[in-house]
């Protein structure tokens, strides 16, 4: 930048701080504007930054919510630009811009979905530990349909279950204790994340009012222990052991449709297992059982025929 140019920039600055101490927001974020403008042509992104996160900071602390997410719409904007990677210094920057803004500006929900691309790495997944810190400030605000959104992505399986806890016992019926659980665990193995899956199924069991004081596994809730099954099923690589269980607890399994396409989904991204291969290995599961069905009342035969089944035992 020529120094007549930088001259005229520190005009503008000047006339910012001025309209800022006498409360003339609108015009100050116009001023903004016109700075980023010229900044960006430039290319001093450092000095933008420190800008645009002041500005939108002052904005949204006196209420001018719509021109304060505008300003950090365009921050963000500039961290892409810039290739800045995300880091815990700019994520903490971000989540305080995100607390003041009120969830009434429909700018909001754009600067999460910007913030969010902008942390993506090669698989197309947002930066744990934003998902985290976004999940937490929705928690807080008491938005917990948002806040398990977020918490999905965010690695963090016992925080994840501490909310699913809050929902399921503010919003849900005691009848669906189990449901809630379910679904979280297998949507999040979908997400080939067994470690978080772990971590929810052991935290919401040893937390939940209605469960904490059960030893399980075994538990006297059916999709609890089918869910216990299934990671063990997946911690082995055991085909069998997940389609017997999906056998067994298929009449429990049936009072939610979405478990179908999310078991689907675990056979293919755990096992290896597409629906004709699912058939085949059922058919053949199938099989045996009726094999064994056969024979009863001969247990010598029965033992000889689970063994070479090689198909372990559930209990």
């Amino acid at each position: 930048m020529d120094a007549r140019a930088e001259r005229g920039v520190f005009r503008v600055l000047d006339k910012l701080d001025i309209s800022i101490k006498e409360c003339r927001y609108y015009e100050a974020h116009q001023m903004y504007r016109s700075i980023y403008y010229r900044y960006l042509t430039k290319k001093k992104y450092g000095d933008l930054l420190d800008l645009l996160f002041r500005g939108a900071t002052i904005l949204l602390e006196h209420n001018e919510h719509g021109s304060g997410i505008d300003l950090a719409i365009l921050l963000i904007d500039v961290l892409a630009k810039s290739e800045i990677k995300p880091n815990e210094e700019w994520i903490d920057k971000i989540i305080t811009l995100f607390k003041s803004m009120h969830s009434s500006v429909p700018e909001r929900e754009i600067f999460i979905t910007n913030v969010v691309n902008w942390s993506m790495d090669e698989n197309m997944k947002g930066h744990p530990l934003l998902h985290k810190k976004f999940g937490e400030v929705f928690w807080e605000k008491k938005e917990l349909v948002l806040a398990l959104k977020h918490g999905l992505h965010s690695n963090d399986g016992v925080t994840y279950a501490k909310m699913l806890i809050d929902l399921q016992t503010t919003r849900g019926r005691k009848s669906e204790v189990d449901l809630f659980i379910t679904q979280a665990v297998l949507r999040i193995l979908g997400l080939r994340n067994k470690q978080m899956a772990n971590e929810v199924l052991n935290e919401y069991a040893r937390s939940h009012p209605m469960i904490l004081n059960e030893k399980g596994p075994p538990y006297s809730y059916p999709l609890l222990n089918f869910l216990w099954i299934l990671l063990k099923a997946i911690e082995k690589n055991d085909a069998l052991l997940f389609i017997k269980a999906r056998r067994r607890y298929a009449k429990s399994l049936r009072r939610d449709p979405l478990y179908s396409a999310y078991l689907n989904k675990i056979a293919k991204v755990w096992f290896r297992i597409k629906k004709r291969k699912y058939r085949i290995l059922k058919s053949k599961l199938d099989c045996i059982l009726n094999s064994i069905i056969s024979v009863e009342g001969n247990s010598e035969i029965i033992r000889e025929k689970i063994q070479n089944s090689n198909i372990p035992e559930l209990d």
